[in-house]
């Protein structure tokens, strides 16, 4: 496979005076490899200590106002462009991505939620590139001493032990999927595509500041309108500005949707269509609301919704889903 070097228009630069002349060294990070090597480090998506996760400036980090549920684990997302590209505005769906681009997920946990400097495990990256005519996705395991992730297509069970918000110890048997396995949610109409990198997405504030403005202000999206005048997924979370309603359409949207639509891999299996942008008519919701609460209530493997990525129930998400399901009758 032909090597893909990233580097973006808009770098972080390190400059040093030299002899406290007016000239300078500059410094930059090493650009971003967007081949599937066998070890992650060879990718550069990271500089320094590989356990610190300090992403490459040839990189931009990015988050969603409504994350997808993995067993509590913390993600690390960021994006890679090829050098004088960017992201292309289309609508409030994906944007067009250049080919060459890369996208990785970085799972981990906290040791201890109720304290910022108790460290981290961390689990997994997960990568996809686009190459001239689709995306090819991979896996990269990190190892115990967390140095270093190699390129693995097998699915792999990690226990971790943590100390979640509330100060209670948890335990769980984090399940890392098969190659095969995450083809089956990152898929459509046959394809391969990403989740979470829709606009509407990562439309919204953070730390006062639009993450999509950011993304316009540094050169990373183009020929976008001003983020207010694209549409914003809610954050199931917010109950002061988002109603029952629209927060549960966003979780169904973010956890189930890539699935449960057109051209996703439940399409044939199940009558419903969970995207955000479907009239609630055409959801099925109603009529599959006793399946939904029974699937979604307990943890039972090839039986539980999602099939992959979760090994337990989300208290929380189950119960937003539940309040919602009583509200229709």
């Amino acid at each position: 496979m032909k090597r893909l070097i990233i580097t973006l228009v808009v770098a972080s630069l390190f400059t040093s005076c030299l002899n406290d002349s007016d000239d300078y060294v500059v410094l930059q990070d090493d650009p971003i490899v967007a081949e599937f090597l066998p070890n992650l480090s060879q990718l550069n998506l990271f500089i320094g200590d590989l356990s610190e996760m300090t992403v490459n400036s040839n990189a931009f980090k990015y988050d969603l106002s409504t994350p997808l549920f993995t067993d509590y684990a913390h993600k690390l997302r960021i994006i890679g462009l090829p050098e004088n590209t960017a992201l292309e505005y289309e609508d409030d769906g994906f944007p067009k991505f250049p080919t060459g681009t890369l996208i990785a997920k970085t799972f981990y946990y906290n040791l201890d939620e109720t304290n910022p400097n108790s460290g981290q495990h961390i689990i997994e990256t997960r990568v996809l590139i686009k190459e001239e005519t689709e995306w090819a996705i991979g896996n990269y395991v990190w190892n115990e001493d967390q140095t270093e992730a190699v390129l693995d297509t097998n699915e792999h069970q990690v226990k971790v032990d943590f100390v979640n918000e509330d100060g209670d110890d948890m335990s769980i048997d984090y399940v890392v999927p098969a190659a095969n396995d995450c083809t089956k949610c990152h898929s459509n109409a046959g394809d391969v595509v990403p989740i979470g990198t829709k606009l509407r997405t990562m439309n919204f504030n953070i730390n006062g500041v639009n993450q999509l403005q950011k993304f316009i202000d540094k050169g990373y999206l183009v020929n976008a309108p001003a983020p207010g005048e694209i549409e914003a997924l809610p954050n199931w979370e917010d109950d002061v500005n988002y109603s029952l309603e629209e927060r549960s359409r966003a979780y169904f949207d973010i956890n189930c949707a890539h699935c449960h639509t057109a051209g996703g891999f439940c399409e044939v299996q199940s009558t419903l269509d969970l995207a955000f942008e479907t009239d609630f008519d055409d959801t099925n919701i109603f009529q599959r609301r006793y399946s939904i609460s029974a699937r979604m209530s307990n943890y039972s493997p090839g039986t539980s919704m999602p099939y992959i990525g979760v090994t337990m129930v989300h208290t929380k998400g189950y119960g937003l889903i539940q309040d919602y399901l009583d509200s229709l009758d």
